[in-house]
């Protein structure tokens, strides 16, 4: 189901400098006091600089899917974030409205006390009914299994479940629960979920020098509110 253009959802090359690295960002606001001139504004900068998406919380998406047509650049939305404590169906019916009012890509929050439980299957029942909503609807579906919360074999217990309901994608963490993304956890995604599956790498990527690593690391999608640092190749700031 993954729309991807360049780059691929296969593993990266390690060699994006600033001229390409614009096209593996998802231009990101989640912050709940972000207000419409702040969510307009992220969408100028993404047409202006050709990131992939812009990604914002659900009441978002009917305004970035306007101020986005014709751009090019996606519009990407959350489902049960940032906790993924929310229960399945509820997620899939956030997930289902978010397409409907535009949403090209859905990043979904997993049950994280079902993958610290090593509970695989309430995992694939809970990433498959999302999929299912997400995809039904032509768009495709990013799995945060926020690493910061896991431990390595929950890390891949929850990718392989991602795999296996569907996934187009898997994806570090929130930004909200402790750590980001790590160059060692988005290479053991990369060998867990394989090459044809995306890794998104998100939290806490603020230079290009980030990105970069990432990237090598095996992320095919960057996360990130300092976008525009990155491509610059300056130092974004911590805000996510």
């Amino acid at each position: 189901m993954s729309n991807e253009a360049t780059p691929s959802a296969t593993a990266g090359t390690g060699a994006a400098g600033p001229g390409n690295i614009a096209g593996y960002i998802d231009h990101t606001l989640l912050k709940p006091e972000a207000s419409e001139a702040d969510v307009l504004k992220v969408c100028a900068e993404a047409a202006e600089y050709g990131f992939k998406s812009v990604c914002v919380n659900p009441i978002w998406v009917k305004t970035v899917t306007t101020a986005l047509k014709g751009s090019g650049v996606l519009t990407c939305s959350v489902v049960g974030f940032p906790l993924g404590a929310t229960p399945t169906d509820v997620k899939a019916f956030e997930a289902r409205g978010a397409v409907l009012d535009g949403a090209e890509e859905v990043d979904m929050v997993i049950n994280i006390a079902a993958a610290r439980a090593d509970d695989k299957g309430a995992l694939v029942e809970d990433i498959a009914a999302v999929a299912e909503a997400v995809h039904g609807g032509g768009a495709i579906l990013k799995v945060i299994i926020e690493t910061a919360l896991l431990t390595d074999a929950q890390k891949v217990l929850a990718c392989q479940a991602a795999v296996e309901a569907g996934a187009d994608f898997v994806k570090t963490s929130t930004g909200f629960n402790g750590g980001g993304a790590t160059v060692e956890d988005v290479a053991l995604m990369r060998r867990t979920v394989g090459p044809e599956v995306g890794v998104k790498a998100s939290g806490g990527v603020r230079s290009l020098a980030d990105a970069q690593a990432m990237i090598a690391a095996g992320a095919t999608r960057i996360g990130a509110s300092s976008g525009i640092a990155i491509v610059k190749g300056e130092q974004g700031s911590a805000a996510y």
